[in-house]
């Protein structure tokens, strides 16, 4: 599960560093901008889900012990 959340999280930083460059600031809402910010938008959420999970496993494991 470890290795999962780990390249779940960089795959979404790889895909945010790369949809930040095709972003064209002089139109932000139009053509392959608005593609890019929801994929953007799609990847942080990927990452506070991953991270979500993270966090509920190590629960998970300190309270069966």
């Amino acid at each position: 599960m470890k290795l999962f959340t780990y390249i779940t999280t960089i795959i979404s930083v790889i895909l945010i560093i790369y949809n930040a460059t095709n972003l064209n600031f002089s139109a932000l809402f139009e053509g392959k901008s608005i593609v890019a910010i929801i994929t953007i938008l799609a990847s942080l959420c990927a990452i506070c889900l991953v991270h979500i999970l993270r966090i509920s496993k190590k629960i998970e494991l300190k309270s069966k012990s």
